[in-house]
């Protein structure tokens, strides 16, 4: 299998402490192998994207759009080479790894080659100012002009490494900053080879590098580093704090994109006939990527006149899922990415049975082997407290709870630590839209589990720290410089 190394200072770099595994989680056979960071391969990857800062961050925004779309241009035009890497790294289903990771990736890559020539500055109304002791007056003008924060450190999750580092990257490159990137150990090797793919299509070096390691030595030494400037997380609410409270010790500015425990509000007024797009909507925790996203409905929270009828459809839902080997392009559920994670999984389903919750469909573990698999499962007559209904388990389990007043809908969905992304079904829009700005939530969708592209994307509570997404992703990497002037 193939051995890789770090991406520093545009070359490969032989890691000094070898090596680890990547394993396919649905084979459980070794993909390749990537490299194990020590402190020393990382500060040599700040120091060549600290030497690297100046010339790039002062290059125009022409030049910046024109490189992000080729680096597009490449990941479109090597699909038939990455795709397979992608899918056996991590597990996602044929369907999700060649239409949801890699062309998603590209389009992150175009959509900010149009933000690098988006206007940076904010011209302010001229104010007259009397004078002080300060200086003389008179009619003082300004500006507010977004300059590149410096080294960001991009530490991204396992779920869509490649999707969630080109959103973080994109936008870092657009406004002129550099990179260190340090992917999700269980599936980096994708990640390792955008740095060739960013050489190629001009990128110099130095500007994106990309280290790797099995455990935390490799973040850790990111997050403490004095020449790194900014960390942009993805992960989970406790890795997340453990990097606030580092960073904090430099003042690095962070963005936290953390877990979540969505909850899918259908209300009693849902007519008939869109109940299905709402079953079909919560039953996306387990048709898409096995329930690991962290934006997934895992909770339903179903008015008492709707519960049982909710609860039966989605066990039909569950049932008719395909489960088996990612390839076969029949299936729709995969494997977790790790016998961890699946263990993991397994241990909230069965706790949630001992306290007294009613597994409705899946909880047992499927005849599938090899492969980490856990299959579609619907917990019911659960109590809000539990840990199944609190807790982010990154799997595909669905709890569902009942209320019979939209008070207790919303003190059931605010009552976890979480607030990423809610839900409200309704046949009364301007109802979902007032019951929406009760939730503390940063993304709310109304009858619709859609996205859009353009929103400022990020959570509230112990869901992250700051915004991304569209234009919101080229302010969160960069810093106001406001400039002061006599007219």
């Amino acid at each position: 299998m193939k051995r890789y190394g770090h991406w520093i200072d545009g070359r490969w770099q032989h890691p000094a402490q070898g090596h680890y595994p990547v394993i396919n989680p649905a084979t459980e056979e070794v993909v390749g192998h990537a490299p194990e960071a020590s402190p020393d391969d990382v500060d040599a990857a700040v120091r060549a994207a600290r030497a690297a800062y100046e010339d790039w961050s002062r290059t125009s925004p022409a030049q910046r759009a024109a490189l992000l779309n080729q680096v597009a241009e490449l990941l479109t035009e090597r699909s038939a080479d990455l795709v397979p890497l992608l899918q056996a790294e991590t597990g996602a289903t044929m369907r999700v790894a060649g239409t949801m990771q890699l062309p998603t990736a590209a389009e992150r890559f175009r959509r900010y080659a149009r933000g690098a020539t988006e206007t940076d500055t904010i011209p302010l109304a001229p104010v007259p100012v009397k004078a002080s002791p300060l200086a003389p007056g008179g009619l003082i003008g300004a500006a507010a002009v977004r300059r590149p924060v410096g080294v960001v450190g991009c530490i991204t999750s396992y779920n869509f490494p490649i999707v969630n580092l080109a959103g973080k990257l994109a936008p870092a490159l657009a406004t002129g900053n550099t990179v260190v990137a340090k992917p999700a150990p269980q599936d980096p090797l994708t990640c390792l080879l955008l740095g060739e793919i960013l050489k190629e299509a001009g990128l110099p070096d130095g500007v994106f590098n990309v280290v790797t390691g099995s455990g935390a030595t490799a973040g850790e030494a990111l997050v403490a580093h004095p020449g790194v400037d900014m960390i942009s997380f993805t992960g989970s609410s406790s890795v997340g704090k453990a990097i606030a409270q580092a960073a904090g010790r430099t003042m690095k500015r962070t963005l936290m994109e953390l877990g979540g425990k969505g909850a899918a509000i259908v209300l009693e007024d849902l007519p008939d006939a869109a109940l299905n797009s709402a079953v079909s909507a919560v039953g996306s925790t387990w048709a898409f990527h096995s329930g690991q996203i962290c934006t997934a409905p895992t909770r339903v929270l179903v008015h008492r006149a709707l519960y049982e009828k909710v609860v039966d459809s989605l066990s039909q839902y569950a049932r008719a899922l395909t489960i088996g080997d990612p390839v076969d392009k029949s299936t729709v559920v995969g494997p977790l990415i790790s016998a961890a994670q699946r263990d993991r999984v397994e241990a909230y389903i069965a706790s949630a049975r001992e306290q007294g919750a009613r597994i409705v469909t899946g909880g047992v573990r499927p005849d599938l082997k090899p492969g980490f698999y856990v299959a579609p499962t619907l917990v019911s007559d659960a109590s809000p407290g539990m840990g199944v209904a609190q807790e982010e388990i990154f799997g595909p389990v669905v709890v569902a709870l009942s209320f019979d007043t939209e008070e207790e809908a919303v003190e059931i969905t605010n009552g976890t630590p979480y607030g990423l992304y809610d839900y409200v079904f309704s046949g009364d829009a301007g109802r979902a839209w007032n019951l929406a700005g009760r939730l503390r939530s940063g993304n709310v969708g109304i009858n619709t589990v859609q996205r859009h592209p353009e929103t400022p994307f990020g959570g509230f509570k112990d869901s992250g720290v700051g915004r991304d997404g569209g234009s919101f992703g080229l302010h969160a990497y960069s810093e106001l410089q406001s400039v002061v002037w006599p007219s």
